[in-house]
């Protein structure tokens, strides 16, 4: 049974655990590896170089909404894409264990379950801008 008092609260702190995630990755991205870095290893898997900006573009728009409660339904149906690509081109080849060299693609897989349970559960409490119902999955209207 789902506690409707506790719920909308529970949303809120996994989408916004899930926003900080994308932020802190996109800061990986800007900062440690720097962009021309990660354009870089973009360019050494085969993918186009420019790829590079746009993922991070999408991460701190999508970490941003998430935190924010901006459309989150959307957004986190709309980030799972930048995980099961770099499930396919980097984690996944490593094996399932995230401790495996290159790390594996465990925490990706449970990132992406975070995100169906927002697509899901709805923008939970304090959300800035609530997903329209016109827009949600049938099975959350």
């Amino acid at each position: 049974m789902i506690d409707n008092r506790t719920a909308p609260y529970a949303a809120t702190v996994l989408r916004i655990a899930l926003g900080i995630l994308f932020l802190a990755h996109a800061g990986l991205k800007l900062f440690v590896f720097t962009p021309a870095g990660t354009v870089q290893f973009f360019g050494s898997l085969g993918l186009p170089g420019p790829l590079a900006y746009l993922v991070i573009l999408v991460e701190i728009v999508g970490g941003i909404a998430l935190i924010a409660g901006v459309y989150s339904r959307i957004v986190a149906l709309a980030l799972t894409p930048i995980l099961l690509g770099a499930i396919l081109t980097v984690h996944g080849p490593a094996g399932f264990f995230f401790t495996n060299p290159n790390g594996g693609w465990e925490f990706l897989a449970l990132w992406i379950v975070g995100l169906i349970a927002v697509a899901l559960l709805g923008d939970g409490a304090y959300a800035l801008k609530p997903t329209p119902a016109a827009t949600r999955p049938a099975l959350a209207r």
